[in-house]
């Protein structure tokens, strides 16, 4: 539980700009079609032309503290195309017209070698990271193809898409961010740099906070709450009953209120006034000076914003979209796309908190102690509590069959409602624990993972909570660069470009559910399992 700090001590943890952290400290950049122009086997420094706005936009990185790396593949050194001088040679002509970078990373390998380093495999970003004295996780990448996107998330850093003539339309629907141009890029970057910043950092006595939804929603808003707790005495944490038992693995909570939100639950009981009031007089029991109400994109934070005035709140922040009048005192708006983790950041730095310097803006949990099985294994998580976000149980079934043929021990999980699945999907060859976790105990399984193969459900967010890669099997119906599991090495799985995409439908309307049938090859998520193990990809 959260330790209130001494009387005094304040200043140490909300100060200002020196105090609190920044979501990143590198920005890496691919070399052809990003930087300069696509020059096939360029071995020639007259042939380089600097894309429109790239030496301003890099300014305006450099200025604002952030490293610069590039990473690039150069197979034209494998295929003896132009030998090592002469590519230094392009390399100092752009380094002339763009301005100096902090790490230059070259793959030398041509695609059939079998290497770490050639993107797709994030070989090359984690050791930009390395030499620029960060962690992947701190980077962003920003790039033309999916080669890069994904050798950007499965080295857990941020990948911003800049797409050309040559990027394929699967490969925009697929990433997670998409700028016009490289300028635009940058804008997004310091956009999302500053917006986590508190202006005004403040200090605070009992803070009500809320998140009133399910498990996987309470744990993305666990930084956010972090934030608040580190310039509170005292916080007070209002969920459902779907979040309840993430909210007991949350750093930072004091206290937990449970109580279900009519206007948030999406199976609700009709309002009833007597619950309302016994509600009203439950936040008034709270003392709260002030409140952050965090909600969901599609939520309002209104009604609960009115039962806290009427139960004496002082101050309230929440994202509103929607005129508020008197119910808010910080009324904050967020771009659509953001990923939720920073989504509630930006509304705790409205209202002014930010995480102190040191403190890693990642989900995370209170692991309990568990018995976990033995030797390494790779865990499925074929449940999903959302139908539109299930892969179908045969597909699972798959891959099991194949994770199980290419050597790796599998552990099959699930809620008390999932064992029918989990025993049949365990049945190709792992070994089930359906239903004999709760949440809790699962973190402590998932967190003894070297890999989770799970759908866009609660548990992917429980994993990154506990630092593990994700093989994530996303179903397109919500954001993927706003719902993705945060800052985890991660592969994404699935067609992203199919017709219910960003519909946000709860059962699939598409006959077959393409995105996660066809769209999911078992090959593909072994293939996937060993790009995040072993760093390598064939």
């Amino acid at each position: 539980m959260f330790t209130p700090p001494a009387p005094g001590n304040w200043s140490a943890m909300n100060g200002g700009a020196a105090t609190t952290y920044d979501l990143f400290d590198a920005v890496l950049l691919d070399r052809d079609g990003t930087l300069v122009e696509d020059v096939p086997y360029n071995g020639d420094p007259e042939k380089v032309r600097p894309l429109p706005g790239a030496r301003e936009a890099l300014d305006r990185l450099r200025a604002a503290g952030l490293r610069l790396g590039v990473v690039t593949n150069q197979s034209g050194l494998a295929k003896g195309l132009f030998t090592a001088d002469q590519m230094r040679a392009v390399h100092a002509r752009i380094e002339e017209l763009l301005g100096p970078f902090d790490d230059w990373q070259i793959c030398p390998h041509d695609d059939g070698d079998g290497c770490g380093c050639r993107k797709p495999a994030p070989g090359m970003v984690h050791a930009a990271a390395a030499a620029l004295g960060t962690s992947a996780g701190r980077c962003v990448m920003v790039g033309d193809i999916g080669r890069d996107m994904t050798a950007a998330l499965a080295a857990g850093a941020t990948g911003v898409l800049v797409p050309t003539p040559v990027t394929r339309p699967e490969e925009i629907a697929a990433a997670p961010h998409v700028a016009r141009d490289l300028p635009a890029a940058v804008d997004e970057i310091l956009r999302r740099q500053a917006a986590v910043r508190p202006t005004a950092p403040r200090r605070a006595g009992t803070v009500l906070v809320v998140r009133s939804d399910s498990a996987g929603d309470v744990l993305v808003t666990g930084p956010a709450i972090r934030a608040v707790a580190a310039g509170a005495r005292r916080v007070v944490l209002l969920c459902g009953p779907r979040g309840r038992a993430a909210a007991e693995l949350l750093p930072g909570v004091d206290e937990i209120v449970e109580w279900p939100l009519p206007w948030i639950d999406g199976d609700p009981a009709p309002v009833d006034p007597d619950d309302i009031r016994a509600l009203t007089g439950r936040l008034t029991a709270v003392g709260a000076d002030e409140a952050v109400v965090f909600t969901s994109f599609h939520q309002s934070a209104l009604p609960l914003a009115l039962l806290l005035r009427l139960a004496g709140v002082g101050r309230i922040s929440a994202i509103s979209d929607d005129y508020p009048g008197s119910l808010l005192d910080v009324r904050h708006k967020v771009p659509v796309g953001v990923p939720e983790p920073e989504r509630a950041l930006s509304l705790a730095a409205a209202a002014g908190f930010g995480l102190p310097v040191g403190e890693e803006p990642t989900l995370r949990v209170e692991v309990p102690t568990t018995a976990l099985p033995d030797g390494p294994y790779v865990v499925v998580h074929p449940g999903a509590s959302v139908p539109a976000r299930a892969c179908p149980p045969e597909r699972w079934v798959e891959i099991v069959r194949r994770l199980t043929a290419t050597g790796h021990r599998v552990v099959v999980t699930g809620g008390p409602v999932e064992t029918a699945l989990t025993s049949r999907v365990a049945a190709a060859g792992g070994t089930d624990l359906g239903g004999r976790t709760g949440l809790a105990e699962l973190a402590g399984v998932l967190a003894g993972a070297s890999c989770v193969v799970v759908g866009n459900t609660g548990p992917a967010h429980l994993a990154a909570a506990v630092g593990v890669p994700v093989v994530s099997l996303f179903a397109p119906t919500v954001s993927f660069g706003q719902w993705a599991p945060y800052r985890v090495p991660l592969v994404r799985l699935g067609d992203a470009a199919v017709p219910c995409r960003d519909s946000r439908a709860t059962r699939c309307p598409v006959p077959g559910h393409p995105c996660l049938t066809a769209g999911v090859d078992p090959a593909g998520v072994v293939a996937a399992v060993r790009l995040l193990t072993t760093g390598i990809r064939r």
